[in-house]
Formats: structure tokens, C-alpha cells, sequence
């Protein structure tokens, strides 16, 4: 999935900072991620460590991770599932084609009409067979639910607004595709937590921190997710149909210092990396001042190209500095 903050390209050179700087072997560690987003960290850690543990505040993270990081292990008939799922005969009146497609009258174009109705057919399956499926095949199709819809979205990556056409991916017939997962002989942990929250409550060896940069919510940019996963009916809002979203305070400069030097202080882990970008809320100064106060401070950084959805915009380099603050308490 396209994601703002993505580390995908980043993912190798963080997983190589993180071995140089801890004196440890990963088979020893729990890792832990608890900004996680769509997984990627977590996911290239998985196989080598102990354990991962996994957390986002969002809950189509949470579901996306109860799959990539949670699932651990085979599940059978799989491609039963997909195959059934893939062939239901659609619904004419769920909650995705009434709100998000515009044959419904609801004048917003997230997806086209044959492909909103896909969701909600397959959405609604998934909930009835909820009964009759381990809640790893539970999360399993959800994931693969969420991939495939992410696919043929009439948007520019974010679901913050719509495009005014259907572009020619979104017009695409949705086909329901495995999100498979890697894996592994050890267990692992996903939460669905406020990050300081949470904190109280675990403890390991390397913490991961990637909170958001700036003032744009994950809550508001990625709405259209939560509600498919979620699908709970509720009164859209607005042009763009917002339903009740998160606000982080890792997204509002006034609460953004406070709320970091907070998980900083009460993280019981020996090591903690900390990736922020040079156009974030708090500046490098403000980073090294908290962490430097609760142990040995050291800081890397790499050039990387900028997220994609913002390449269109005026005045903006195609590329920004990612940071790696690395602290060892």
C-alpha cells in the first residue's frame, strides 16, 4: 500500500543501523513497533527476533498487522476462502456503495460503483463467517480485503478527498487477493493502543518509534480504511464522508514535546530508535535534548525521494532527510 511515511526504502538501512548499535544478536531481542502503520518494520524484523511487538492507535493497522506481524503460522484453505469470496453475488445497498460511490446518489467517487458494492458484499461475508473461522483467517481476509480495495481506490494514494473521474486503476474490477504473510515459529504481540498507553505495559529490548511527522492525521487520511474494517454504520460527513477519526498528539505542535518525552521517560526497553524526517513537528534540537537526558545519544541520517503523493506540489524537493536518532538508556 501506498502510505504516507512509508519506510519501505528505507526499511534495509534501518534494520542496519539497528544491528550496528546494539550489542546483542536479533534472535535474542523483542522488538518492539509502536507507530506501526502497514507493518513494514515489524515485518523485516519478524523472522530474525524473538518477538515482535506491534501497535498502532488506527485499526486498519491493527488489522493489517494482527495479519502480517500476528499470523504466524499456516492457515488451512485459504484459497477456498478467496475463491468464495471472490465469486458472491454483489449487493445492491451496503454502506460503501451508499457513501463512497457516486452511482448511489452520494456524489463522492472513492470507488467506482461495481467495486464499491464488491466491498460491501465481501465486507458483510467476512463478518458471517466470523463465527466459523480461527481469528487468524479472520484477520487474514480483512488484511486481504483491505490490500485489494487499496488497489482499485479512485484517489492519489491518501483517502483524505477523491479524484472528480475514475482513473484507470480504480476502474479496474476489484479481485479479492491473498495478503499473505511470512511465517515464523515464534509468537508475536499486536495491540491497538495509544502509543503512551501502551508503554506502561510492555517491555523488551529495542523500541521502534515512527510517530507521525507533521500535522496531518492518520485518522482523517486513511478514513475510508477504518470504515470498511470496522463497518459500522454512521452519518458520513462532509464532502469527503469523515466519520469520528483519532487525533494523535504527535500531530499538534503543542503536545506533540510533551507526549514524546513522556513515552521516552516510562519505556522500559535498552535501546530505542527514532525515525523523524527534517520537515517534522519537533526539530533535530528538541529530539537530542529529550532523549539525551535519559542515556547515550547518537544520531544518523540518509537522503531518500519524498512520498509520492506530494511530488505534484509546487515548490517541494523530490527528496527530504529521514533521521535515525538512536538512544541507549
Amino acid at each position: 500500500m501506498n502510505y504516507i511515511g512509508s519506510k519501505i526504502r528505507l526499511s534495509s538501512w534501518i534494520k542496519d543501523e539497528v544491528i550496528k548499535n546494539i550489542d546483542s544478536n536479533l534472535s535474542e531481542i523483542i522488538f518492539a513497533d509502536i507507530f506501526a502503520g502497514t507493518g513494514t518494520i515489524g515485518k523485516i524484523f519478524k523472522p530474525d527476533v524473538k518477538q515482535v511487538i506491534s501497535n498502532d492507535l488506527e485499526y486498519y493497522s491493527f488489522v493489517l498487522n494482527q495479519n502480517y506481524i500476528g499470523n504466524h503460522q499456516q492457515i488451512e484453505n485459504i484459497d477456498i476462502y478467496i475463491d468464495r469470496l471472490n465469486s458472491l453475488n454483489l449487493i445492491e445497498d451496503g454502506f460503501i456503495y451508499q457513501n463512497y460511490a457516486f452511482g448511489s446518489g452520494s456524489q463522492r467517487i472513492y470507488f467506482s460503483d461495481q467495486n464499491a458494492k464488491k466491498i460491501d458484499t465481501i465486507r458483510l461475508e467476512i463478518e458471517k463467517l466470523k463465527t466459523n473461522i480461527s481469528e487468524n483467517m479472520y484477520f487474514f481476509l480483512l488484511a486481504s480485503l483491505l490490500e485489494s480495495a487499496d488497489k482499485v481506490a479512485n484517489t492519489t494514494s491518501i483517502y483524505g478527498a477523491f479524484l472528480k473521474k475514475i482513473k484507470k486503476t480504480a476502474k479496474r474490477d476489484l479481485i479479492l487477493e491473498p495478503a499473505n504473510f511470512l511465517q515464523t515459529n515464534n509468537f508475536h504481540q499486536v495491540f491497538n493502543q495509544d502509543a503512551n498507553q501502551l508503554i506502561h505495559q510492555i517491555s523488551g529490548d529495542v523500541l521502534y518509534l515512527d510517530p507521525p511527522y507533521n500535522q496531518r492525521q492518520y485518522g482523517s487520511n486513511y478514513h475510508i480504511l477504518n470504515t470498511i474494517v470496522k463497518y459500522k454504520p454512521f452519518t458520513p460527513k462532509g464532502k469527503t464522508g469523515l466519520p469520528e477519526y483519532n487525533r494523535s498528539k504527535y500531530s499538534q505542535k503543542k503536545e506533540v514535546l510533551d507526549s514524546f518525552e513522556d513515552l521516552i521517560k516510562y519505556a522500559k526497553f535498552r535501546y530505542i530508535f527514532l525515525s523523524y524526517n527534517n520537515e517534522g513537528l519537533m526539530s533535530e534540537i528538541e529530539i537530542k535534548n529529550i532523549l539525551s537526558k535519559y542515556g547515550k545519544y547518537s544520531l544518523v541520517s540518509t537522503e531518500y525521494k519524498r512520498f509520492k503523493a506530494d511530488n505534484n506540489r509546487k515548490n517541494i524537493s523530490k527528496s527530504t532527510f529521514e533521521y535515525l536518532h538512536i538512544l541507549k538508556k
